[in-house]
């Protein structure tokens, strides 16, 4: 059974989600705030964390999102108000997979929440090599292991995914759709702007200079390319 980490604190809409969670077969912890949420996350290790932006108290659900997200690659649903100034981008940036906006229902919610859990964990690429190389990148599938210039550099299950997928193709363009079918897999319905805010984060960690990069290249209307050194 699968546990859902549930991060809410308006106990009428919680009883009902976790009812609703309950009843198609999902094991549900809750949490009312921030630091719960947290306590939580680090007793239970949730398949999934399903997270309301607006919590009582110092920590926002942006707060939670970012700190879950420094050692963790779980799956995150972001639950917004509708009209929010929060936008698509912003979400994908601190680290969401998904976002719904308030009032929802049921029947979305558990579709959201399948197709992210579907796609968790499908995301290793490249296994036929164990480890991939260009220039003073230096990539160990097996080990899950990136180096840069030999300093090793931590990266988050999708930018592993992603950059393996590039460096397994260097010197050939991928396009957006392919990476995103390599990554997210073929039943991926989010937002097209999360494979952009991965690019970014990755070559903030890879390239010299990110503002003008010279590893991952953009092919303007086509997608990306791994230039080989």
């Amino acid at each position: 059974m699968r546990t859902i980490l549930l991060v809410e604190d308006e106990p009428a809409f919680s009883d009902a989600i976790s009812l609703g969670l309950q009843r198609e077969g999902y094991s549900v912890v809750t949490a009312v705030n921030g630091s719960e949420a947290l306590a939580a996350f680090k007793s239970c290790r949730p398949d999934m964390v399903l997270l309301d932006l607006m919590l009582p108290g110092r920590m926002s659900g942006i707060d939670v999102c970012r700190e879950i997200r420094r050692d963790s690659d779980v799956p995150i649903i972001v639950v917004t108000a509708r009209g929010s100034e929060v936008d698509s981008v912003v979400l994908l940036e601190i680290g969401a997979d998904d976002f719904v906006r308030k009032p929802f229902g049921m029947r979305e919610l558990i579709a959201r929440i399948r197709a992210v859990l579907r796609r968790a964990p499908t995301g290793a690429v490249a296994e036929a090599h164990e480890v991939m190389g260009s220039g003073d990148v230096i990539v160990d599938t097996a080990a899950h292991k990136v180096t840069v210039s030999g300093e090793a550099v931590q990266l988050p299950r999708k930018e592993f995914d992603l950059l393996c997928a590039l460096v397994e193709n260097a010197g050939r363009v991928m396009t957006r759709q392919g990476l995103i079918d390599r990554v997210w897999g073929y039943d991926y319905v989010g937002d097209t702007k999360t494979l952009d805010v991965h690019i970014k984060r990755l070559r903030a960690k890879i390239e010299k200079n990110p503002a003008e990069p010279a590893r991952i290249t953009t092919v303007r209307g086509v997608g990306y390319k791994f230039e080989p050194a």
